[in-house]
């Protein structure tokens, strides 16, 4: 069991204010990045709007022990601003979620600061991508609330992506969600664990760490429960290295556009966040594990995607073999930085960096990650433990 309300205190005396939790990728509230994505110009997307321009070969069955996927045609993504595409940008503009059926433009202006990694997985695979993440979403608003504003995977993505099963165009499914051919990922915690959460102790009175791990695995019951039956549970980052939560000496932010009144021992609040995301983690590869002997999804197949070890080895080993920029590698830096006075200047060479700003990794991490997400579909990543429930 997590005893996530014992081992983690409240770290402010109150929670951050309204304003800052406004500013932190609510819907309509993506100004501050996006406007300033804007006015840097950045060239338009490579592709011309086709999932599958870039095929590669279909995973062989049976190339890992537990894993059995013939071909990979369709991947479907829940999460927040890690994973959203422009699924925040529909609610900024309309006031409202988008209607069943909605086929989310190719954007670059997402929280990463280029394309998204399902986005990559898409040309990299051939696979056609539906993505329900909205960024600024918890797992649940029940249990961080974050004064209601934003869109969990519980309240919100799950259902829209339901809804979208359940529609049609021209007399055709509008999803092509074949069990043996589709593959459905979570990746969320991000908004869950830090400021304005359970780092500052801001969760739902009586909210644990074991109910944020039990509310992912309460989504893939509704998939499973809908026809999915290839699951990816992609763990927490490390979000103790990000500027927003490391070390003062790594690059940790005394201030941020994120949290603008910020305690000032940063070291306190990266050894508690490394714990935290230790705790979750570590939940996740024994809940996981556990899932065959409790029958819970038979004749499912799980895989959990290790991102924490994968962005760890990028940090600790920042190579150009990683980041491919015309700068030397940087991890503790970010590619935007922003002043008190809104004022944001991009790097010359974003490809150099690990994390876009102080919360988000860049678009050159996100490649990094698509490359190893077909490398765990084909079952031979070094990342993924494979399940057969």
């Amino acid at each position: 069991m997590i005893r996530g309300s014992s081992r983690i205190s409240n770290l402010c005396a109150q929670r951050p204010p309204a304003k800052l939790l406004r500013m932190v990728f609510a819907a309509g509230s993506l100004a501050l990045l996006l406007g300033a994505l804007s006015a840097l110009a950045l060239t338009a997307p490579l592709y011309d709007g086709d999932a599958a321009q870039v095929p590669i070969a279909a995973p062989a069955a049976g190339s890992a022990a537990a894993w059995r996927l013939d071909q990979f045609k369709s991947l479907v993504t829940f999460g927040d601003s890690y994973t959203d595409e422009s699924r925040a940008s529909y609610f900024g503009a309309n006031g409202r979620a988008p209607p069943p059926g909605w086929k989310g433009p190719i954007s670059r202006a997402t929280a990463v600061g280029g394309h998204i990694w399902p986005r990559w997985v898409a040309w990299y695979s051939g696979a056609h991508s539906y993505n329900y993440a909205v960024s600024g979403a918890e797992c649940s608003t029940k249990l961080t609330p974050r004064n209601g504003q934003f869109q969990g995977i519980r309240e919100y993505e799950v259902g829209a992506f339901q809804a979208d099963l359940n529609h049609t165009v021209a007399g055709k499914p509008f999803l092509d969600a074949a069990p043996d051919t589709t593959v459905y990922a979570t990746w969320i915690g991000t908004n869950d664990l830090g400021v304005g959460a359970f780092l500052t102790g801001a969760q739902a009175p009586g909210a644990t760490l074991q109910d944020y791990v039990a509310c992912v695995y309460e989504a893939f019951d509704r998939v499973y429960a809908a026809g999915g039956r290839r699951f990816v549970l992609m763990n927490v980052v490390p979000l103790d290295q990000l500027p927003l939560y490391g070390l003062p000496e790594r690059g940790g932010l005394a201030w941020s556009k994120y949290w603008t009144d910020k305690p000032v021992d940063l070291t306190e609040i990266s050894v508690r966040m490394k714990g935290i995301v230790k705790t979750v983690n570590d939940a996740f590869k024994d809940q996981t594990s556990k899932m065959k002997t409790s029958k819970r999804y038979p004749g499912a197949e799980m895989a959990v995607f290790d991102v924490w070890s994968l962005f760890n080895d990028m940090y600790q080993k920042p190579t150009r073999a990683y980041f491919n920029g015309t700068e030397p590698p940087n991890v503790t830096g970010s590619a935007l930085t922003c002043s008190k006075r809104g004022q944001c200047v991009m790097s010359p060479s974003p490809d150099s960096y690990l994390w876009f700003d102080e919360l988000h990794p860049s678009e050159q991490a996100s490649r990094v990650l698509a490359k190893e997400f077909v490398n765990l579909v084909a079952g031979k990543s070094p990342y993924a433990a494979y399940y057969s429930l």
